[in-house]
């Protein structure tokens, strides 16, 4: 279940793993370190294949062209988890 927090939305619980957007990196650099750190890979490896889950290109797109409020989240699945980006740059991974 999802509860309001301030501009980000929580769930019960704690993510996996947690992290926010590094400056100028794309988000889906963001994505791909924090789905690869919880699954224990090297971001680099071609086991981690997010290109299957979400179009990267599309959510780098998405994130920036958003409004300077930034009051939006994706979510998608991969290999069991719950992969949450929101529109402040933050992205958590959580095991449903």
């Amino acid at each position: 279940m999802a509860t309001a927090d301030g501009n980000r939305l929580r769930r019960e619980g704690t993510p996996v793993y947690e992290t926010r957007r590094d400056g100028d990196a794309p988000i889906s650099q963001t994505i791909i370190e924090a789905v690869a750190s919880v699954e224990g890979v090297d971001p680099t490896d071609s086991d981690l294949e997010l290109y299957e889950a979400v179009d990267l290109e599309a959510l780098d797109t998405l994130f920036d062209r958003r409004s300077s409020d930034a009051h939006w989240q994706f979510e998608f699945t991969i290999d069991g988890y719950l992969v949450v980006v929101t529109g402040d740059g933050w992205v958590s991974v959580w095991d449903p």
